[in-house]
């Protein structure tokens, strides 16, 4: 009797052909794509492809947008869709399918512990600009180790950020390989539509969207275009750490979220951003261990508020435990969050920054108000995402740089030196 042949209905165009071709023989691949080139169709089918092909047992593979809602927004109708002749289950619960003994989630990047302590045999990263980049390096990476699963990490770009670095290591073929497709090239809209699109929204961001360019600065962002401007200025750049600088820490703490801490030293005028970590689910342990083994510990440690709260369990606040630990502290003044987004602006112009704090920056780059889709329009007030606590972090340091006396930016450390000969 012949074999059933059963088709999901996916017919690939060629620039989705490319793509499934260069999965076949490589483990990291780097997409940049323009709008509508029906990459997020594309990303469903490779996961359901490999998984039919896939040969060793419980195959898992993982879709994963910026959030929770953009996966069942964007992703979960083409995967109910090329996996219903499949006879795929689906449990909408927990945005996953289940076929022929595979199973296919959709994942939010806003909630990085629900791919925590799984395996996966292949992952698509849709957007990865807009996702925080510690989560491939930290989880997912992880998570494809044992099954030497691949990933695919695909967008439009959004400004010069992580998503950037990745382009660019897949052009070097530094681990990745690249393919990038801009309108121009893959002929697959309308060029009426393309002249039309490009009359309403203006050279940058046409570039940005349909010609794959990253030198428009993120939309909607609160810091993107002052960044390239000192970027265009050579002020980011390898900075020497100065031992007799004053030496400044912002704290963004974090309970259930992640803690991030910059470290400026302030040489004359400038405020040259010399460090930076973020981390989650560690306690203020772990931080105060970090700026010992930095040598940080001396700094003028700026923190927001609430730090002054103390906790139920131990009757302490953390200021107080931080100070019990040897650390500086005065807190930021109680300012508005816009106000202090101004006080960082004001000092960005002034600030020099090492490749050392890049996650930061690029956190700094990518943190953009609130949009409103049905009317189309940005609120002015901060968008929550992995961008949000380095941001808050920068704008404590610049609330408290803007709070300190001026004469303590520039005067040197008192240091007794009548023992040098």
């Amino acid at each position: 009797m012949a074999q059933k042949q059963i088709t999901t209905g996916y017919k690939p165009r060629a620039p989705q052909k490319e793509i499934h071709e260069l999965v076949k023989t490589n483990r990291f691949t780097v997409v940049v794509a323009h709008r509508r080139m029906g990459k997020t169709v594309c990303a469903i089918n490779q996961l359901i492809h490999s998984a039919l092909n896939c040969e060793k047992d419980n195959p898992r593979y993982a879709y994963v947008a910026p959030t929770y809602n953009q996966a069942k927004r964007i992703a979960w109708d083409y995967l109910l869709e090329y996996t219903r002749p499949l006879g795929g289950k689906a449990n909408i619960a927990e945005l996953r399918v289940d076929f022929m003994g595979r199973r296919i989630s959709l994942y939010g990047a806003d909630n990085p512990d629900s791919l925590r302590g799984i395996y996966l045999d292949g992952c698509v990263l849709d957007e990865v600009g807009q996702i925080n980049p510690s989560l491939f390096t930290e989880i997912v990476r992880p998570a494809l180790s044992d099954r030497l699963g691949y990933c695919v990490a695909m967008g439009t770009p959004k400004g010069q950020n992580h998503f950037k670095d990745l382009r660019d290591r897949g052009e070097k073929k530094d681990g990745w390989e690249l393919l990038e497709f801009k309108s121009s090239q893959t002929a697959l809209l309308d060029e009426g539509e393309l002249k039309a699109a490009y009359k309403e929204m203006g050279e940058d961001k046409f570039n940005q969207e349909f010609e794959c360019s990253f030198s428009a600065p993120v939309e909607g962002s609160y810091y993107s275009k002052l960044i390239n401007e000192l970027e265009a200025k050579n002020q980011i750049c390898d900075i020497p750490r100065d031992e007799l600088a004053r030496t400044f820490t912002g704290w963004d703490l974090g309970m259930s979220d992640s803690t991030s801490i910059w470290v400026a030293q302030i040489v004359n005028k400038e405020i040259r951003l010399v460090d930076f970590v973020e981390n989650h689910g560690v306690g203020l342990d772990y931080y105060v261990n970090w700026l010992r083994e930095h040598d940080w510990m001396f700094a003028t440690h700026i923190l927001p508020h609430d730090v002054a709260v103390r906790e139920l369990g131990t009757g302490l606040s953390r200021k107080e435990v931080l100070e019990e630990s040897g650390l500086s502290v005065t807190i930021a003044p109680k300012l508005t969050v816009m106000d202090g987004i101004q006080a960082a602006r004001r000092i960005l112009p002034r600030c020099w920054f090492d490749p050392k704090v890049k996650l930061g920056l690029d956190a700094l780059r990518n943190y953009k108000r609130v949009y409103d889709e049905k009317r189309a329009v940005f609120h002015d007030r901060p968008f929550h995402d992995w961008a949000s606590h380095a941001s808050d972090a920068f704008r404590y340091l610049a609330v408290g740089l803007d709070d300190a006396p001026s004469e303590a930016w520039s005067k040197p450390l008192e240091i007794n030196n009548t023992w040098i000969v």
